[in-house]
Formats: C-alpha cells, sequence, structure tokens
C-alpha cells in the first residue's frame, strides 16, 4: 500500500476474506454442505427456469415473476460462488479491490431485485383473487416484461454509486472482512475517513428497497386477506389462500434472515463473529435454496414440469 496523502493512495491492493472464524482447520469439512447448497440452488433454480422457459402454457404471469426470482436467486449465488469455494476448497482468502467492489454490487443488486420481484409477485396474487376475470387482461406480458426490465434498471441504478462512494474513502491498512464475500455492511467499517454520506446512501437504499417493498407486501397481503374472507365459501377460501401458500414461504425464506443479519449488525457488534458469519451465510443461501424447493413441492405446474423433463431426460439415456 502507498504512503501518501491522496486517498486513492490508500486504497489497499487486496482485501483478506475469512471463511468461519475459528474452525479454519475445518474448511475442506465445511465445503461440503456449501457444495451441496450451490449443487441445490444451480440445479432447482436452473430446472424451474428450463421449464417455464421450454413449456408455453407456463408463459403467464405467476410463472414469469418466479422464472425472475429463480434469475435473481442464481445471480446472487453466482456472485458468491468464487470466493466462497475458493475459501473452502483452496484456502483463497485474497481478492484485489475492485473485485471486492464489483462482488459487492453484483450480490447487493440481486438481492434487490429478489426483495422487488417478490413484491410484484405479491400484487399478482392479488389480482389473481381479486379479479380472477381480469387477471390476464392486467397483467399482460408486456406489463410484465417491463415489470422487469424496470426491477433490473432499478436495482442497478441504486447500487452503481456504492463502489465509487468506498473508492473516495480512505482505508489506511484496513483491509480484512468478516466474510468469505462482500458486502457493503462489512466493507463500509474498513475505511478511516468520514463514512456519514455513504451511510446516509446506504440506509436510503434499505428504506427505499427492502423497507418499502416489504411494507408494500403487507399492505398487498393485507387486501389480499379481505378479499378472501369476503368469499362466501370455506372452500374458496382454502382454493385462494393455497395459491398464496408458496409465495408466503418465499417472502419468510428471504425477509425473515435479511431481518436477522441486520439485527446482528446493528445491535451485535460483541457478539461472536461465528454469529455474525452464520446468519450472513443464512442471509444469502436460505432462499435460493428454499425456493426451489418450495415451487417444486407446493406447485403442480412446476413438479409436473420436472417430472416430465427427467423423464425426457431418461428416455435419450
Amino acid at each position: 500500500m502507498k504512503n501518501s496523502n491522496s486517498s486513492l493512495e490508500f486504497l489497499p491492493t487486496t482485501f483478506i476474506l475469512v471463511g468461519i472464524p475459528g474452525l479454519e482447520a475445518e474448511h475442506i469439512w465445511i465445503s461440503i454442505p456449501f457444495c451441496l447448497m450451490y449443487i441445490i440452488i444451480f440445479l432447482g433454480n436452473g430446472s424451474i427456469l428450463h421449464v417455464i422457459r421450454t413449456d408455453a402454457a407456463l408463459h403467464q404471469p405467476m410463472y414469469l415473476f418466479l422464472a425472475m426470482l429463480a434469475l435473481a436467486d442464481v445471480g446472487v449465488s453466482a456472485s458468491t460462488l468464487p470466493t466462497v469455494l475458493g475459501i473452502f476448497l483452496f484456502g483463497t482468502t485474497e481478492i484485489s479491490f475492485d473485485a471486492c467492489l464489483l462482488q459487492m454490487f453484483f450480490i447487493h443488486s440481486f438481492s434487490i431485485m429478489e426483495s422487488a420481484v417478490l413484491l410484484a409477485m405479491s400484487v399478482d396474487r392479488f389480482v389473481a383473487i381479486h379479479s380472477p376475470l381480469h387477471y390476464t387482461a392486467i397483467l399482460t406480458l408486456p406489463r410484465i416484461f417491463r415489470t422487469g426490465a424496470f426491477i433490473g434498471l432499478k436495482s442497478i441504478m441504486l447500487m452503481a454509486p456504492l463502489p465509487m462512494l468506498l473508492r473516495r474513502l480512505p482505508f489506511c491498512g484496513h483491509n480484512t472482512l468478516s466474510h468469505s464475500y462482500c458486502l457493503h455492511p462489512n466493507l463500509i467499517h474498513l475505511p478511516c475517513g468520514d463514512i456519514s454520506f455513504n451511510n446516509i446512501y446506504g440506509l436510503f437504499i434499505v428504506i427505499s428497497t427492502f423497507g418499502l417493498d416489504s411494507l408494500l407486501i403487507v399492505v398487498s397481503y393485507g387486501f389480499t386477506l379481505h378479499t378472501v374472507l369476503c368469499i362466501t365459501t370455506g372452500k374458496g377460501q382454502r382454493k385462494a389462500l393455497n395459491t398464496c401458500g408458496s409465495h408466503i414461504c418465499a417472502v419468510l425464506a428471504y425477509y425473515v434472515p435479511m431481518i436477522g443479519l441486520s439485527i446482528v449488525y446493528r445491535f451485535g457488534l460483541h457478539v461472536s463473529p461465528l454469529l455474525h458469519a452464520m446468519m450472513a451465510s443464512a442471509y444469502l443461501f436460505f432462499s435460493p435454496v428454499v425456493n426451489p424447493i418450495v415451487y417444486s413441492i407446493k406447485t403442480k405446474e412446476i413438479r409436473h414440469g420436472i417430472v416430465r423433463m427427467l423423464s425426457e431426460k431418461r428416455a435419450a439415456i
């Protein structure tokens, strides 16, 4: 690292990543569950994407939003894979400064995208239950594609300033991170300069995306529940609620670990680093692992499509 008054010359050449604190000797064994999770994520979400792409009957709003969710899950996991497996399999703990910022950008961009998709899916379920006869007229394919494009563009534009804001700060020799990947809440604690603007902008992103999305999801399900209660028959109510079951599981799988990680970062400054590592892993891995399993089990069309895909591959062999 250069010794100069220029903030650029204080930038570290590399960051040091940490696997599971206190369990460095067991990293090769710890790599096994991580490899299994990556296999489930890529095979599970990849299968959902393939089934939806190849089955014209699934080119409907609900399944197109599900494809967006699977794509966001794959994106988050692909962003963490090089450093996670590099640490646990090969003991590679260094990452260049620019590569770290790039990884941070992709992890958080896909996370923002996933939150927005979950909101879109909650609106989709409300429209399907409240106005089933006008469902396809309201949620047309062009609107679905425009929504997806807007979600992607919004995520990129919100995250783009963060790497540049971090580059303008002096790090003064602090370059050891707490995880196996680069996350903004961790990176922002390393600079020795004034980080007030970075904190304000980071808080703005959290409130305008995760905070607003979660609030609107609750409001959407409030309207959905009111609509369901207006249905006269118990069978009709159960059928309507059943269409929301998979999405509710996806929302919980995404937001519960996120809330837990936020609480640990905010109030757990003196807790074990192991807890920080476990909560960060739960935030990044729980939702991508659980979503394909839940949707494969609870969504008949996806389940049948996967079975059909496996049968065709078996027949081809």
